[in-house]
C-alpha cells in the first residue's frame, strides 16, 4: 500500500483539546495530531497507555471544510447535596460547608467539518484502514461525547491524498450568487520549502501523556476544482459520485 488515506470528520460537537485545567477546557479551532492518534489508536482497540509511536510517524494535512462555532457547556457538579455527597478532594476529604459545587467550562466546535488527508509508512496506513473500517472501538471527536455523523474513512487508495483535497467535493452550503470562500489548509510539514511555521502548538504526543510543541503552517486558498456540495444527503451524494469517478 502506498500514498495514503483520506479521511472525514464532521458532527453537532467535535472537542479537540488545547491546554486545559479542571475548570476550563478548551478546544482548538481543528483536529489536533494527539486527538487524531486517539481516533485512530481507538479503531486499533489499543488501550489508553499503549505505545503509540508508530501512530505518530503519519503526517496530517487538514482542510476547513466549515470552520463551526466554538460553544461552553456550563457543568456544575455536586451542587444542592450535602458536604458527604459532594466530590471528594484529591486527598480524599471533602469540601467545606458552602464550597461543594465544582464550576466547569467545556468548549466545544459546533457545526465543524474538516477533511485529513493523512501520509505516513505504508504498514501502518494498512493497519489504519483495516481498523477504520472495522473498528474494534467506536471512534469519536475529540472526547466521547462527541460522535460522527458521516463516515470517518473515505478513500485508502489514494497516491496523493494532500493533492486530493483540492478535487474531494466539500461539506458546505454552497454561497450565494456564486461568491465563493477560499478554503484553510493546516499543515503539519512546511507547504513551502523553508516556510516558517505560522504557530506552535504542544499537540505531539509522546511517553506517559507528555506532549511536545508542534509546529503548524496555515494557508488559505481558491478551490475552483472543488465544488461546494451542500451538507447531508447533499454532501454524500457528490461524494458518491466523486469515489465512482475515481474508482472508474
Amino acid at each position: 500500500m502506498s500514498g495514503g488515506l483520506l479521511l472525514h470528520l464532521s458532527g453537532p460537537l467535535q472537542s479537540w483539546g488545547s491546554d486545559a485545567d479542571f475548570e476550563v477546557r478548551s478546544t482548538y479551532r481543528w483536529p489536533t495530531r494527539s486527538g487524531l492518534t486517539g481516533l485512530l489508536a481507538c479503531c486499533l482497540g489499543r488501550p489508553r497507555d499503549s505505545d503509540n509511536t508508530d501512530l505518530t510517524e503519519l503526517s496530517y494535512t487538514i482542510r476547513v471544510d466549515r470552520p463551526g462555532q466554538r460553544e461552553m457547556d456550563f457543568h456544575t457538579i455536586g451542587g444542592g447535596y450535602p458536604r458527604h455527597l459532594t466530590p471528594p478532594t484529591a486527598d480524599g476529604k471533602f469540601r467545606k460547608l458552602g464550597e461543594g459545587t465544582i464550576l466547569t467550562q467545556r468548549w466545544y466546535l459546533t457545526d465543524a467539518a474538516f477533511t485529513v488527508a493523512v501520509t505516513g509508512p505504508a504498514p501502518t496506513l494498512l493497519g489504519c484502514t483495516q481498523a477504520l473500517q472495522r473498528p474494534r472501538f467506536a471512534p469519536y471527536l475529540g472526547r466521547r461525547s462527541c460522535v460522527p455523523d458521516t463516515p470517518i474513512l473515505i478513500r485508502s487508495d489514494v497516491s496523493d491524498p494532500v493533492a486530493e483535497l483540492d478535487r474531494l467535493p466539500l461539506h458546505r452550503t454552497p454561497a450565494r450568487y456564486g461568491a465563493r470562500e477560499p478554503v484553510t489548509f493546516l499543515y503539519d510539514a512546511a507547504p513551502e520549502p523553508g516556510a516558517l511555521p505560522d504557530t506552535e502548538v504542544r499537540d505531539q504526543p509522546g511517553p506517559h501523556r507528555h506532549f511536545a510543541g508542534c509546529p503548524v503552517w496555515e494557508r488559505q486558498r481558491p478551490l475552483p476544482d472543488a465544488d461546494d456540495a451542500g451538507r447531508g444527503t447533499d454532501w454524500l451524494t457528490a461524494l458518491t459520485v466523486y469515489r465512482e469517478a475515481a474508482a472508474a
